[in-house]
Order: C-alpha cells, then sequence, then structure tokens
C-alpha cells in the first residue's frame, strides 16, 4: 500500500509501486486535470506538483509519491474558486484546445512560488518544457504577467 496527500486528502492505493502517477491519479482518484500526452516526460500535458515541484507523472513511478504531498490541477479549484492564474489565463485567452493548460498552470505555480518576479525571460525559460501545439505561448506569458501583479 503506498499513503500520499492527494489535493489536501490522505490517499491509499494498492496498485503495483511501479505503476506511473499518471494512471493512478486517472483510474483510482478519477482525475481529469493530469493529461497522457506523450508518455515520456516531453510535453508535460500530465504535470502534477510534488511538494511543490512540478512534475511529469507519466514517468513518475507512483512508489516515489510514498509520504508527500501530491496536489493537480483540480487543487487549484477549491469550492469551484478560480486560482489567481487560473483566471488570468481565462482573462488572457491564453488556452486555445486546452491540453495542455494543466502543465501550463502547474509549472507557472511553481515557477511563480519560487520566483514571483520572474522576468519574460525567465518565464519563457521555466516553462519551455510546456509543449502547446497550438502556438498559445504569447497568450500565456501574458496570463502569468497578469497573475504575478496579483499574488
Amino acid at each position: 500500500m503506498i499513503r500520499f496527500q492527494l489535493n489536501g486528502n490522505s490517499v491509499t492505493t494498492g496498485v503495483n509501486e511501479d505503476a506511473p502517477l499518471l494512471y493512478v491519479l486517472r483510474n483510482d482518484f478519477s482525475l481529469n486535470g493530469p493529461k497522457f500526452g506523450c508518455g515520456a516526460s516531453a510535453c508535460g500535458a500530465c504535470t502534477v506538483l510534488v511538494n511543490g515541484q512540478a512534475v511529469r507523472s507519466c514517468i513518475t513511478p507512483v512508489s516515489l509519491v510514498a509520504d508527500t504531498e501530491v496536489v493537480s490541477l483540480e487543487d487549484q479549484t477549491p469550492d469551484s474558486v478560480l486560482s489567481v492564474l487560473q483566471q488570468a489565463f481565462l482573462v488572457e485567452q491564453a488556452a486555445q484546445c486546452g491540453y495542455c493548460s494543466n502543465g501550463m498552470i502547474l509549472t507557472a505555480t511553481e515557477l511563480l512560488s519560487n520566483n514571483p518576479a520572474a522576468s519574460d525571460a525567465e518565464i519563457r525559460e521555466g516553462m519551455d518544457g510546456i509543449l502547446c501545439r497550438c502556438g498559445a505561448q504569447a497568450r500565456v506569458l501574458k496570463a502569468i504577467k497578469r497573475a504575478q501583479v496579483q499574488i
């Protein structure tokens, strides 16, 4: 049995310890935020926060999150109130198809928690690992900058 905190709740799973965290989150806990994109840690659609760090859940064995705190995009909307970043993404229309939004928002959450005054160049570098096929990167930058002033 593997125990960890998931969006503020203590959870336990009995799956094989090598099972990808992404599958456990989606199949066992019915979370839809983290997406399967590439399965090779190249796109970022599966991103979650583990102890505050953006982690690719598609390549992370569930055993590695034992006794940690895992946060998914769903935790960013307690009581249906959007986070500052989610609101900024809406205002700036930073999501076209929305598939990468999970990775964008959680990666930006980590980025801004570590560097609340990040420059444009630092934001671009921090977000570089998230693949957006729609080409919304300029609007994502604007959304993160908008959120910066409100955090």
